[in-house]
């Protein structure tokens, strides 16, 4: 591989999520735009019963104009069907057996570049037959003179509309703000953390509209920690990324998750990347086990989704990579998910729940230009 190849390839490995450009690790305006385009291909089921499938083709660009400004946008496109998952509602959707519907939504984001500072502007739209979604963000970060260690301030708000295809509801309505401050630090030349916090508090519909008898508080607030560690290993030419996400929900339920991913050039310009991630959650103060509708009174909040249940999960993938020439990418990556409620680490897992597992499957194409 060549020199050339290699230092693309590090620098690709030890970007971090949420810090542009994702091609350097200098805070500047970056000196080339992206073409992406991806396609996900998914699918989820529990024993005996298919349920959710996902088709949805992405495209992303990212572009620097007028010297210091970046212009970036993407469209994704979700066909579903399927059905929910088994227990309580065995099949939920607008007809009632089961779920057919689509999801349109595209975004865009302007920044722009000074000496010690940029600031960056975004919009989000999102459509579906009973769920529209409008969100805008604005993002200020600043970094010392050294480039290696940058603070990010972000703050965001969204406006959706719930509306059901079966029936009306009162005042489906639910606005959300959000609140980040982040640290961005280079260790070494070969070493990077970085570390957010997220702070968001919504108000209105929270229930499923689908699900019989569910009833959530109209209030929410949500606490994040996110950290991330990305270490260049050249004893390997590899590069070892780890990560800690902990989510403190007013809903009552508490999650952690951790990932491990290894990224290991080869030779002709490949790149392999294996990825284990465990996940940890406890139930909602409002969940209830099996039987359905143990525990309902009329007047409090009540659900049996099993999605705010107490389990674990463990999701495991490879990601394949192919750097041609001419700024051309091609990946492949798949990864396979199991959840079990014995899996639960902090908190005793809900009983009566079938273990359920998913798989996905995308595959991308990209051009620097």
């Amino acid at each position: 591989m060549a020199a050339t190849d290699r230092r693309s390839l590090l620098a690709a490995a030890l970007a971090l999520p949420g810090v542009l450009p994702a091609a350097a690790l200098a805070q500047s305006i970056p000196d080339e735009g992206i073409v992406a385009l991806k396609y996900l291909d998914y699918r989820d089921w529990q024993p005996g019963a298919n349920r959710m499938t996902v088709k949805s083709p992405s495209f992303y660009v990212m572009t620097p104009f007028a010297g210091s400004w970046t212009v970036e946008g993407a469209v994704v496109y979700d066909a579903m069907s399927g059905a929910s998952p088994l227990w309580f509602n065995t099949l939920s959707g607008a007809s009632g057996l089961g779920v057919t519907d689509y999801r349109t939504s595209g975004d865009v984001k302007v920044t722009k570049y000074f000496d010690r500072w940029s600031i960056g502007v975004g919009g989000v739209y999102s459509y579906e037959r009973d769920y529209i979604s409008r969100a805008g963000a604005l993002e200020v970060r600043w970094w010392t003179a050294d480039r290696n260690t940058t603070l990010s301030f972000g703050f965001g708000g969204a406006a959706d509309a719930i509306s059901p295809s079966d029936r009306e509801i009162d005042n489906g309505k639910r606005d959300t703000l959000d609140f980040l401050f982040g640290v961005t630090q280079a260790l070494s030349p070969t070493a990077i953390i970085q570390s957010n916090l997220t702070y968001s508090r919504g108000h209105g519909y929270y229930s499923d509209p689908y699900k019989t008898l569910d009833h959530r508080p109209d209030e929410r607030r949500i606490f994040t920690w996110l950290t991330r560690y990305n270490q260049y290993i050249p004893a390997y030419d590899a590069a070892l990324k780890l990560s800690y996400r902990f989510i403190n929900d007013s809903f009552g339920g508490q999650s952690s998750a951790f990932d491990v991913t290894w990224t290991q050039p080869l030779p002709q310009g490949f790149v392999v990347s294996p990825v284990v991630r465990y996940y940890t959650q406890s139930a909602a103060n409002f969940y209830y086990n099996p039987p359905f509708p143990q525990g309902f009174r009329i007047g409090q909040d009540y659900t049996a989704d099993t999605r705010l249940s107490s389990f674990g999960a463990v999701t495991v993938g490879v990601k394949l990579a192919k750097v041609f020439a001419d700024g051309w990418v091609a990946d492949l990556r798949f990864d396979f998910y199991r959840a079990r409620s014995s899996w639960a680490l902090f908190s005793s897992g809900s009983p009566g729940i079938d273990p359920f597992s998913a798989r996905w499957i995308e595959a991308g194409i990209s051009k620097t230009f």
